[in-house]
Order: C-alpha cells, then structure tokens, then sequence
C-alpha cells in the first residue's frame, strides 16, 4: 500500500490469500437468481465507495444490480468437468488471483478517482479414474479492469461521473467456449441537489456489449436473466447464430430528502433483455421496467412516550418490455423509538399476483397469486450492557398458495468495555405450492414440473470480540445451518396464466405417480396403460453446515500487524427432508472438518 499523493493510494497485491477473511453465510438458494454476497476482503473493501456503481438506489428486487460486483474477481470457476462413472474430480474452490492494482481517492478539488486491475490465473480440475489422472480447465486466465471518476461541482451540489469496465477472457479449450470472451459495460450518472439538499434529481444510464462463440451468446439468451426461449415471449427471439449481444438500462429519481417531516420521491428504473453486467458486475434480471413511489413522515423531537417516530409507505410495479404487468405491490412501515431507548418497528407489505417468467426455467410464465407480508421487531435499551432485539415476520399467499412463519432472536452482553458477545438464533417453516423440479419431455411437448414443497431452516450466528490491549484483539465468528426441503404433491402445469387458480396445474393421482425406493425416483404414467412416460429423481433434501473463523490480531508495532488464523467448515447432505435440530447438530458435528490454519505478516515502512 503506498500513499501516491496525500489524496489518492495505490494499493497493490500479488498472489493474495484471503483466509482471514469471515466465511459466508450458509444458505439454500432454490430460485433461479444468483445469490448476492457482501465483499469481506480487506484489498476490495478499502474504497469501495468510490467503486460504486449501484444502478437503481434501494433494497428493491433491482437495488443490488451495480457495474461493478468485486465478488467476481477470485470468483468461484465456472466450469464443471463432465465426469464417466468411477469418476471423481478435485476441482478448485477459487480462482487464483495472480495479482492486482488499486488507485483510490478523492482530491481536494472533489475529483473521485478509481481504477483497478486485476488478472485471475486459468484454473484446473484433476480427474481421477482407477488411479489414472488427467486435467481439464474449469476457468480461464482472465483479466479485469475498471476506471470510475466523479467530479463534484457548486460545493457537492452536483455531481457528474462515468464508469468502464473490460473484462477478458483468453478462452484456449472448447470446454469452456459458453464463456464471452470480451464484456465491456459503461456508465453514465448524474446528480443535482438544491434547495440547501433538500430536494435532489437524479439519473443513470447504463449499457454493456459482450462477444464470444455462438455457444456463449446462446448460453447468455437462455440463461435465468432473460430466457429468450420462452415459448409465450412473441416480443423476444432466440438466435442461435449470434456472436454478440448489448443492451441498455438505467434510473431516473428524484424527491424532496429533508427539510421538514415530510419526504416522498418516485424513480423508474430499466434493464432492456440484452443487457448483461454479470462478468464483473451484478444483475438479477433483464427485460424489466420498474416504478416506485415513496411518502414517509418523521418526528425527531421526543413528544408523549416517543423519543422518535418514523412512518412510511411505498408502492411498486413491474412490466417486461412486452407490455405485460409483471408485479404490483405496496407496503406501510411504522418505527419507533420511545423514551427509554427502546426501539419497536412493524409493517405490512401487499403484493399483487405475479407474473412469473423464471418459475419454470425457461418454460411459459407462470402468474402466481398475491400475497400479505406482516413483520415486526422490538429492541431493549442498545446503551445496556444486556440487549435484546426479538423478530418475527408471517406471509400468507392468496389460495392457500403459500405460508411461511420466521422468527429470530438477537442477544447481546457487553460484561466489559472490552469484550462482547452475541448470538442470533433463528427459525424459518415455509410452505409453498409451485417449486419447480423439472422439465420432461413427453410425446414432443414440454411437461413442467412442480410440488408443494415444505421447508424448515434453523442457524445461529455466534460473535466474541475481545481487544486485550489496544494493539492486541481476539475475534471469533461460527455459525451451525440445518436446512430441511420436503417435497409433496406433485403436479404438472396446465394453463400457466388461467383466471383460476386450480386451473393452472394438475395434481398427479395415485394411479398416475409412483415411488421407487430402490431408486429414489418417482414415475409418471399419463396414459394409465401400466408403462412410465417420464421419472424424476425424488428432490428431497437435508443440509447441514458450520462454519467459523477464529482471529488473533497483534499490532506488534504502529501499522505493522500479525494475524494468526484458524478458520473450519463442515459439510453435509442427505437425501431426506427430515428435520431434527438434536439429531441435525449431531450429524454436523460428527462430519470430519476442513480446517485453515494461517499466518499473516504486515509490515509497515515509514518514507
């Protein structure tokens, strides 16, 4: 790390390990949408508010997309080697990152500045077969890069700035030819305040442009963002021959953020189906247009029992660039913060029915009912040694389509000024009527199939922070996960968009499905003359993981650290959707570890 200028830092790295690093949190993603995980490395966390590129402001289903996502670089490999049986495969968990560059800051003449360099090696997967090994790639060597600028003008009353990034991909395998191997995204934004910042007006523009074989192109038209080959998008067109494909997006906000009790704001935000920022940015989905509108109304001045209070409502919708409605929903929230430092918060959210064009992976789009969200939450006196915070939140889908009841707990204790520990234990018990399992083909047509699935989830997160001396610190993070997935009431749909409900799908009878346990496969006989149209593999499922990370940090001299590191993760997976806390806990703790053992050494030199 050198300090170019007192404004701006370069911070350079070569063949960095970062298993210091807090693991991620377990969880079961059964959408089709990649998961979103916070940057934890220390290299990409340092100025990564001058990096940021979040395309529509928000936690709504469109506020994680951003050009820039630093999670990609060291990413998982893409590539899965396509195995014979009595095969096995080593495969790498990460991609190596070579070595990388970082110039930050913001002068005094309010320039932000932001570029990063980064190359990933090409990675390999060791097959096994009988004690005969060979290699296959799983990921190329890749390059990344990435310039924002922003200039302030009229004392931060405005702001204008832009962002590119490359990323390339030097592709020597057909195995790995679904990858583009060039992906360019830019940014415009802009933004103006007035009114002493009380009111604000603002606007992004964003596009990408990526290339690669015609296998690559086609993979991005059918991947989850877009489905292309839905059959029910007359407005959409998979082309097999394309070796390209670009696309547009962005948000226009505005709204009045202070002065007064009163704030309300609107935006419309959009992603044309071509646009694709997932090679070094995020994005869950295309082929969306958005709107919302806010009103909220604060008291800051201690009145009656309240020491604060906070009401707000919200409305959205969503249409496809078909014109067709996708969602349309509103929510009312209350927070409160009363005299003795208590905090309470609810809210009730309403959602339209849905139209969903993922539900059935690629299949027509599915319209799914409406639903009530309820949630709330209640917090003790945070300056206490003692805190509580107790949650819960309810859904209840239209129909008797879905349930789902959460709850969790939050303990905090503070014995010393130095030390502090906290537990989170939480509970989850969800039930819902359309999860996808397959697509089967049955005489030439596509049968989508769905069940009733139930799930329970249980985890705890575990925190101890003790700072021995100023320059010496312990920190200690773990977390057990059961995740249980059972699966009933099989069905395949119908009519996807039928005005009644039961109309969309048909529950397959007991003269129509049966099980093999031998197998663990369910059969399907449409036509009741004894012989199987179609099978599918039984989807139930239990899981169950720990992870921890155990720190020692000793600042042996001002600037210059040590780290000793032990971090383990335990693994396991059943074939059942049973869930028992007693029973899952033993099961995880009876699984063999994967331990880390590390040492890392900084030292600073004074110029």
């Amino acid at each position: 790390k050198i300090a170019v200028t007192n404004d701006l830092t370069l911070n350079l790295t070569v063949n960095p390990d970062f298993g210091q690093v807090e693991a991620d949190p377990s969880e079961v993603n059964l959408t089709a949408f990649e998961t979103f995980f916070e940057e934890k490395r220390p290299f990409f966390i340092e100025g990564n508010n001058i990096f940021n590129f979040q395309i529509t402001d928000g936690d709504g289903p469109l506020g994680t997309d951003n050009l820039f996502y630093s999670r990609r670089i060291g990413r998982r490999p893409h590539g899965f080697p396509q195995l014979e049986n009595g095969e096995y495969s080593d495969q790498p968990e990460f991609s190596s990152i070579l070595g990388a560059f970082k110039l930050s800051g913001k002068t005094r003449k309010g320039l932000s500045v932001g570029v990063l360099e980064s190359l990933v090696q090409e990675e390999f997967a060791e097959i096994d077969n009988d004690g005969k090994r060979r290699k296959e790639p799983v990921e190329p060597m890749t390059n990344f890069f990435n310039t924002r600028l922003q200039q302030d003008f009229d004392k931060g009353n405005r702001t204008f700035g832009g962002m590119v990034t490359a990323t390339n991909r030097k592709i020597n395998n057909p195995v790995l030819e679904f990858l583009p191997e060039s992906a360019y995204t830019g940014g415009l934004d802009f933004t103006n305040y007035w009114n002493e910042k009380n009111y604000y007006m603002s606007a992004k523009m964003v596009f990408s442009s990526i290339s690669g074989s015609r296998e690559a192109i086609t993979y991005q038209q059918t991947s989850p963002r877009r489905y292309f080959q839905r059959p029910d998008a007359e407005y959409l067109t998979l082309d097999t021959n394309r070796t390209s494909l670009s696309g547009t997006g962005g948000t226009v906000a505005g709204g009045k953020i202070g002065g007064g009790h009163w704030n309300y704001g609107g935006l419309v935000s959009w992603r044309s189906p071509g646009l694709e920022l997932n090679d070094m940015g995020y994005m869950r989905e295309a082929d969306v247009i958005q709107q919302i509108a806010y009103a909220d109304y604060k008291i800051w001045e201690p009145f009656s029992i309240f020491r604060t209070f906070n009401l707000n409502a919200a409305q959205w919708a969503g249409w496809d660039f078909g014109g067709e409605m996708l969602y349309l929903g509103g929510n009312v929230n209350v927070h409160m913060k009363f005299k003795n430092y208590w905090s309470f918060g609810t809210g009730v959210n309403r959602n339209s029915q849905e139209l969903s064009k993922t539900d059935l992976r690629g299949g027509p789009a599915l319209l799914l009912p409406g639903s009530f969200r309820i949630w709330s939450f209640v917090q003790t006196d945070e300056r206490k040694k003692l805190v509580f915070q107790v949650r819960g939140n309810a859904n209840y889908g239209d129909h008797n389509f879905s349930r789902m009841y959460g709850t969790g707990v939050e303990i905090g204790y503070r014995p010393l000024d130095a030390l502090k520990f906290s537990i989170e234990p939480s509970y989850d018990n969800s039930r819902w009527d359309m999860q996808y399992i397959t697509t089967k083909d049955y005489i030439g047509k596509d049968r989508y199939i769905v069940s009733s699935i139930k799930t329970e989830n249980f985890s705890a997160n575990i925190r101890v922070d003790l700072g021995i001396t100023p320059d010496i610190s312990i920190q200690y993070w773990g977390q057990p996960f059961l995740f249980s997935g059972q699966y009933s009431e099989f069905k395949r749909i119908t009519e996807p968009q039928a005005e009644n409900y039961d109309n969309r799908y048909h529950s397959f009878t007991q003269d129509e499905i049966s099980y093999n346990k031998t197998d663990n496969t369910y059969s399907i006989d449409e036509t009741g003359d004894g012989t199987a149209d179609y099978s599918f593999y039984n989807p139930d499922f239990t899981v169950f993981e720990f992870r921890s990370n155990f720190v020692a940090r000793w600042e042996y001299i001002p600037g210059s650290t040590v780290y000793l590191v032990w971090s383990q993760g335990r693994d396991g997976f059943q074939e059942t959707g049973d869930f028992n806390i007693p029973d899952g806990m033993n099961d995880l703790f009876s699984i063999k570890p994967h331990n880390i053992f590390l040492i890392k050494i900084s030292y600073r030199i004074s110029l």
